[in-house]
């Protein structure tokens, strides 16, 4: 299943990507009143385990008969695929060619950091360019999406508690990043964590750490590897932070970024993000996530 959030005037509504377009779930569910019991928001989805994601499918089913049912994506204000996880985590330094082009080490165990809900901004949002910062940098990345508590899982174990997986961009402001150890500060600026356009559910995706992912700043191929360069994997990564802490449905895990990232050039080839600027981040099998830079 592949679903989208977008804003109505009440609010956050869920919708699902079909040939036809993207199905208003809540106005299916209003007219189709026999699948009422279907989830009408991304969080009973989640939540809600397979049964839900059933209901989900009949409702769609049904509602294929009414044309009306369904809006065009392009007109649509798409909000973040997750507008309101517990939790962001964030991991650093996880591409082996990315610690190769910033002369690190290759961390010993997952670099965990957080950004804050303010940072979510979807597909098709501008990202506002902080006056604080001079150094506003991208970062493809491939996000997780947990579907159920998930708490000292094993790695082999930790891919069945996933929902689902997104595009992401790990938006950096790298002045105030490294401007001590806690690189909170320049992770977690308004709008600096872009995700979608879609949330995918993880039958669809196979395997997560088998996936091309890019980046393209104003039409230019900036950042080009696959997940399988990750250090750590996805199930290493889950299984690692729910022995620390739980995890909870619709928690959001942005799991690094590849090599090609402003920060990892020389000073002298270093230009960072201006005003206007179109950032593309790219993910095999979970589209293009597309936001534009702009003054605050």
């Amino acid at each position: 299943m592949i679903t989208v959030s977008f804003y109505k005037q009440d609010g956050v509504a869920l919708g699902v990507r079909t040939e036809r377009g993207i199905l208003d779930v809540q106005a299916a569910a209003s007219r189709f009143t026999e699948w009422s019991d279907a989830p009408v928001t991304i969080e009973a989805l989640i939540d809600g385990g397979d049964k839900s994601r059933q209901l989900l499918d009949k409702l769609t089913d049904a509602a294929y008969q009414d044309e009306s049912l369904f809006l065009q994506e392009e007109e649509l204000k798409l909000a973040p695929v997750v507008p309101r996880p517990s939790k962001i985590v964030c991991v650093g330094l996880n591409y082996r060619k990315h610690a190769d082009e910033c002369n690190l080490p290759y961390p010993e165990t997952p670099i965990l950091f957080s950004k804050f809900a303010n940072a979510l901004a979807g597909h098709g949002e501008d990202v506002p360019l902080p006056k604080e910062s001079e150094k506003i940098d991208y970062e493809a990345e491939l996000a997780i999406v947990i579907g159920k508590r998930a708490s000292n899982v094993t790695e082999e174990e930790a891919l069945s508690y996933v929902y689902g997986y997104c595009s992401a961009n790990d938006v950096s402001a790298r002045d105030l990043q490294f401007a001590t150890s806690q690189w909170l500060l320049g992770k977690t600026c308004d709008k600096f964590c872009p995700i979608g356009p879609y949330l995918v559910s993880a039958d669809q995706v196979g395997n997560p750490d088998q996936l091309q992912i890019r980046t393209y700043v104003n039409g230019e191929l900036r950042q080009n590897s696959n997940t399988f360069d990750m250090i750590f994997s996805c199930s290493q990564i889950i299984s690692y932070i729910s022995r620390h802490f739980p995890l909870l449905p619709g928690d959001v895990i942005l799991t690094g970024t590849p090599e090609g990232v402003i920060t990892g050039l020389p000073v002298e080839k270093q230009v960072w993000l201006k005003d206007q600027d179109v950032v593309s981040v790219e993910i095999e099998k979970l589209g293009r996530l597309t936001n534009t830079f702009c003054q605050a």
